[in-house]
């Protein structure tokens, strides 16, 4: 295969890692901010419970005080029911103490039901803060593979585009060019003729164009205009010659026949 050939093969192939690497560079950050954004939702959840608790510890607290007062009320209305002197005033105290004994129960009730919420809310913080704790090494680790991935690629990029700079001294200007603009056009500016086919657009090629291309020629492909090149050691392997088939060989002999049968 000629030299210039080669090497814009070579060109083409380091493009391609170049393009890989960078693409995954790109990438390394996102998933840093995808496992932050975990974090930080982890977070505020655990927040939030926690204020939910907070919540439910005020409203404990006034719950307790509006019990306490009830229960007040209802033991000086019990007092005031050994003076009264007639049968109104001791039917409007005991509506009283009544009323009150009620909005105890309701209040008590209600106190109840803060208390269940506290238990089921408890349980979910430690589990949202043991969450925030593993969501936060992983972030730890996550950061640290991010910023030695970025390492090894900043060097593997930096060798590769030691080897373009070189390969790209060693091709002519022109033809450097031609293949720079297709590149940036098609994502490859140099495909190979395989089959009588393109194998960048699978387009077929003229009898004429796949000849030259076979005496090694380097054309242009008519329909994506990648720059088209054969290599020998694509070339299907030719089948071995079967040996020629004798007429009338394997068909079983035939006796003579005997007299008089």
């Amino acid at each position: 295969m000629q030299e210039r050939i080669e090497n814009l093969i070579r060109l083409q192939n380091i493009e391609l890692d170049r393009a890989r690497l960078t693409q995954e560079a790109r990438a390394l950050p996102a998933e840093a901010a995808q496992a932050e954004a975990a974090l930080t939702a982890s977070e505020r959840s655990s927040a939030d419970i926690s204020a939910a608790l907070n919540r439910e510890d005020s409203l404990r607290t006034r719950l307790e005080r509006e019990i306490d007062g009830h229960r007040q009320k209802r033991a000086r209305f019990r007092v005031q029911l050994d003076a009264v002197k007639t049968p109104a005033q001791a039917e409007a105290i005991e509506h009283e103490i009544q009323f009150a004994g009620t909005e105890i129960e309701r209040l008590e009730n209600e106190e109840f039901a803060s208390l269940e919420r506290t238990e089921a809310q408890e349980t979910e913080l430690a589990e949202a803060r043991a969450q925030v704790e593993l969501l936060a090494a992983s972030l730890d680790a996550v950061r640290a593979r991010v910023r030695a991935r970025q390492q090894e690629l900043g060097a593997e990029l930096a060798a590769l585009d030691e080897d373009r700079g070189d390969i790209r001294q060693r091709i002519d200007a022109e033809l450097l060019s031609r293949f720079d603009r297709l590149a940036a056009a098609r994502g490859a500016g140099i495909a190979r003729a395989e089959n009588q086919q393109c194998t960048g657009c699978r387009m077929g090629l003229r009898p004429q164009t796949w000849n030259q291309l076979r005496e090694g020629e380097l054309l242009s492909c008519d329909s994506c205009q990648r720059l088209l090149y054969w290599d020998p050691a694509f070339a299907p392997v030719p089948k071995e010659p079967q040996p020629e088939t004798v007429p009338g060989a394997g068909r079983a002999v035939r006796k003579p026949r005997q007299a008089g049968a």
